[in-house]
């Protein structure tokens, strides 16, 4: 069975390494990649996301709507949908804020894909 992962990031080389590091598990049906370069387009895009969605991995640092503004509305939207914060900017006000939006984790770039890989499990287990 394979699940969604929603990367969203307006940075334009992330999707090419998100394919890079996630190339195993695409090939084998683990994972379908999307992406969504702001948080409008994420939001967007959330109804037409198949097969299921597990994870949105989401920049915090984008222009329009940034990524603590993202939370929040995915928040209201989809409660369950586990959402990992990605920044290069790792300070504690930040951190803090994401925490009370009730994102499930909080990881600074550059990303430990070992590390992300290991979440992405964990997150799979009660679906899967």
């Amino acid at each position: 069975m394979s699940f969604s992962i929603l990367v969203v990031d307006d940075e334009p080389d992330i999707a090419d390494l998100f394919r890079q590091r996630f190339r195993r598990e695409a090939r084998q049906g683990q994972y379908v990649l999307h992406f969504a370069e702001s948080g409008e387009e994420a939001l967007r895009r959330l109804a037409e996301i198949r097969p299921e969605l597990i994870v949105i991995l989401s920049d915090i640092n984008m222009p329009g709507m940034d990524g603590l503004e993202l939370l929040s509305e995915l928040r209201r939207l989809r409660p369950e949908l586990p959402v990992l914060m990605v920044t290069a900017y790792g300070d504690d006000e930040r951190r803090h804020r994401a925490d009370e939006l009730g994102a499930a984790d909080f990881l600074s770039k550059p990303v430990d894909f070992d590390q992300l890989k290991q979440q992405l499990i964990r997150l799979m287990r009660p679906i899967g």
